[in-house]
């Protein structure tokens, strides 16, 4: 597959070391594009859910894609998210290509864009409402295991697919965004600025729309998710647009591809090292 010329490409949500993660589904994206930048926009490994016991090959295949983006010159800037938090105590670390941040500006074709993850202005993600967020996101899992199921026996008699926990997570997030409205905070506060777009992950809705108030206006977009929506955000001849993945128009890799591509991994990491020591 030729691969897509980007300038900018923008992901977030995608929970690593989770069952709910759609790694496969990324990792054919991945290999379709070839972005001049990469943004992991946070929740890129799943810190509340992460086992040993759990980390497939796909997971493992998109780490060594994301390598490989590096070794190849892209620019990645990793935005740290509440589910990979502990990642925070590292901010503002540079190393080659690859960056770790809690927040980013760039500018892009002289407009400025303002990039984070979400939950600093979301309340169910800090003091005691953690707690309940971290027990809510574990019933997630297991409600997404049960979907799988779910489908597998609609497949078999010939029916199309549903989405339990979609319908659930944003019941969910439409309750949660009357209480907070971090999507609104963050696009006042972006105004004030006199930034241009302000890019968000975190609620799993991939979205684009224009906030405007009595001082100015902004184009906010969310990044989606790749658990349920499999989405990302796209920049390229001077504009934002959110890309939808399409089983149909992507190959379904082999089990030898599979097991090659995680014995490279090491390979393409120990590449990168070395192209920093010279």
């Amino acid at each position: 597959m030729e691969k897509r010329p980007l300038d900018v490409a923008v992901i977030s949500d995608i929970h690593l070391g989770t069952y709910g993660c759609r790694a496969k589904e990324l990792v054919n994206y991945l290999k379709s594009i070839a972005p001049n930048i990469l943004v992991l926009n946070g929740d890129i490994i799943d810190g509340w859910q992460f086992s040993k016991r759990y980390f497939p090959k796909a997971h493992m295949m998109v780490i060594k894609e994301i390598m490989q983006f590096i070794t190849n010159g892209t620019r990645v800037f990793y935005i740290t998210g509440n589910h990979d938090e502990i990642l925070r105590r590292y901010s503002d670390v540079q190393v080659g290509n690859l960056t770790l941040t809690d927040k980013l500006v760039l500018e892009i074709d002289h407009k400025m864009t303002w990039i984070f993850h979400g939950d600093v202005f979301d309340n169910t993600t800090r003091g005691g409402a953690k707690i309940i967020a971290k027990l809510g996101s574990t019933g997630y899992g297991m409600l997404i295991l049960l979907n799988r199921f779910i489908n597998y026996f609609l497949k078999l008699a010939g029916r199309e697919r549903i989405s339990i926990s979609k319908r659930i997570m944003t019941s969910v997030n439409k309750a949660v965004s009357k209480i907070n409205d971090f999507e609104q905070i963050a696009a006042e506060l972006a105004i004030e600025k006199k930034y241009d777009y302000v890019i968000c992950g975190h609620i799993h809705q991939p979205q684009k729309r224009i906030v405007e108030t009595n001082t100015g206006k902004v184009t906010y977009l969310n990044s989606g998710d790749w658990v349920e929506h499999l989405t990302a955000l796209e920049y390229y001849q001077n504009e934002w647009t959110i890309f939808e993945y399409d089983e149909k128009k992507f190959p379904v890799a082999s089990d030898t591809e599979t097991k090659t591509s995680v014995n490279v991994i090491t390979d393409h990491i120990n590449l990168y090292i070395n192209s920093l020591a010279i």
